[in-house]
């Protein structure tokens, strides 16, 4: 007897889902009230990194000079960036559609709220309601921006989220960004390259916590240099409206000083919270907080046949290819494959200029838990095609263990550091050493000599940089 699937949310995390459970023979019905896709399509990844291309284009072509290339007058036409964004979105939210139907997996416009355990009521586009009682439910509803309680910033429509950032009608000449993470300073670095003045003003007392701190200094670094200013340890206290956009008040901590800073646009960018609002969990017997629902690792709740997967759960990386991974692991469970869930491997990857990628243990968790490990580095300044690429800027870190050479963790930022870090996760994955990676021929001239450089340092005895003095 085939096997009835609801997957509620067509994200990254959902239509994967609804793929892997399809080819292993479920019947499978999608419901998604927007588009396919999800935020990481239509609203998140793909239209950020389209913006960020452009911007990395454009100021490639104003900096052609040094490599020999001379242009004239460059004009930024940013009503067609943003349409470029736009078609890129629209290109892949149609190949989802077309793999749902290669699928077999039937689609359904609307929203599905629980009205009792198991049971959904599901609302069509045209008003219409159906009860749907599946043998297995698959949520994957996402994340929302969250919106700060900061007084005055709700109602000044000079204050933008990320999705008004990806949607402007004309570049602002100035931009607050409040928040210091991954989606702000994503945005920021796109901005800042089409010329948009940015300031930032973060709370903490650092920027991408996410980061192993040296690889966040290099970075930092870099954005200073593209013009753009950090205020740290500087919580906002309000938003007042000015003409022709907004003033930003913070506390300054280390002063204790009222700074304000005046901008175009003030984007919002203090993270995302999980979309659940509108499921009615409270009928269905699962489990959960204002931080998402609670799964174990196999991606089920606490009612036996509902699981939960990507950025609604609680406690989980909030990231696309985890959504998706997670996806794959409830779909394989609830067709008697048992799949757990392991981020062991998970890469974080911050599109930032240049960009950085990290996998495993960083210095600080390493040190917390206690853990003898050695380190290696290779600076991007003596590899020859990033010398190219981008003039050299950037670096790569190994920490491994120091008895056996274990790798725990890798840490990169430069050109194509989002590509490379699969190494690192791939490394990680089959418990490997140090010499492992040195034994491991690498293409020359490449990005990725630099891996085997760094694992080289880690050694003690690195070949194309002088020895480090002990």
């Amino acid at each position: 007897m085939t096997r009835k699937i609801t997957i509620v949310g067509g994200g990254p995390g959902g239509y994967i889902a609804a793929i892997r459970a399809a080819q292993l023979g479920a019947e499978v019905t999608l419901v998604e009230q927007a588009k396919l896709g999800g935020t990481c399509l239509n609203v998140g990844c793909i239209p950020t990194k389209c913006l960020l291309h452009s911007a990395e284009i454009y100021t490639e072509i104003k900096n052609s000079a040094v490599q020999g290339i001379r242009v004239g007058n460059v004009d930024l036409d940013f009503p067609a960036v943003i349409a470029h964004k736009e078609q890129i979105s629209a290109t892949l939210v149609g190949g989802v559609k077309g793999l749902m139907r290669a699928n077999k997996v039937k689609t359904v416009s609307g929203t599905a709220r629980f009205i009792g355990p198991k049971k959904l009521q599901i609302t069509k586009e045209d008003g219409s309601r159906v009860t749907d009682e599946p043998d297995d439910i698959i949520l994957a509803t996402g994340s929302v921006n969250a919106v700060p309680p900061i007084p005055g910033l709700k109602d000044n429509p000079a204050c933008i989220d990320s999705t008004g950032a990806l949607s402007l009608a004309a570049l602002p000449k100035t931009m607050t960004v409040i928040g210091g993470g991954v989606i702000g300073l994503e945005i920021a670095c796109a901005y800042a390259q089409f010329g948009t003045r940015i300031t930032v003003v973060e709370a903490l007392d650092h920027v991408l916590p996410m980061l192993d701190a040296e690889i966040t200094a290099e970075a930092v670094a870099h954005m200073k240099k593209m013009g753009m200013e950090f205020h740290l340890e500087c919580p906002v206290q309000s938003v007042e409206a000015v003409p022709g956009g907004a003033r930003v008040v913070c506390l300054n901590k280390k002063t204790g000083q009222t700074e304000t800073f005046e901008a175009e646009k003030v984007l919002t960018a203090v993270g995302r919270k999980a979309n659940i609002g509108s499921l009615a969990l409270a009928m269905s017997g699962i489990e959960f907080d204002k931080g998402g629902i609670i799964v174990d690792d196999l991606m089920q709740t606490n009612v036996s046949g509902i699981y939960a997967i990507g950025d609604c759960v609680k406690g989980r990386a909030r990231l696309a290819h985890t959504a998706s991974v997670m996806g794959e692991i409830a779909a394989e469970n609830i067709m008697g494959r048992h799949a757990l869930y392991d981020e062991a491997t998970n890469v974080t990857c911050v599109y930032v200029e240049p960009e950085a990628a990290a996998v495993g243990l960083t210095e600080e968790q390493c040190r917390a838990r206690g853990l003898d490990y050695k380190v290696g580095r290779f600076p991007l300044a003596a590899n020859g095609k990033s010398l190219i690429l981008n003039g050299g800027e950037g670096l790569v870190k190994i920490i491994a263990d120091s008895r056996y050479g274990q790798i725990l963790g890798v840490h990169m930022i430069g050109p194509r550091a989002s590509d490379l870090i699969a190494e690192g996760a791939l490394a990680i994955r089959l418990e490997a050493t140090v010499d492992e990676l040195i034994s491991t021929i690498h293409s020359h001239p490449t990005v990725s000599e630099s891996v085997r450089e760094a694992a080289l340092d880690w050694e003690g005895r690195v070949l194309n940089m002088p020895p480090r003095k002990k």
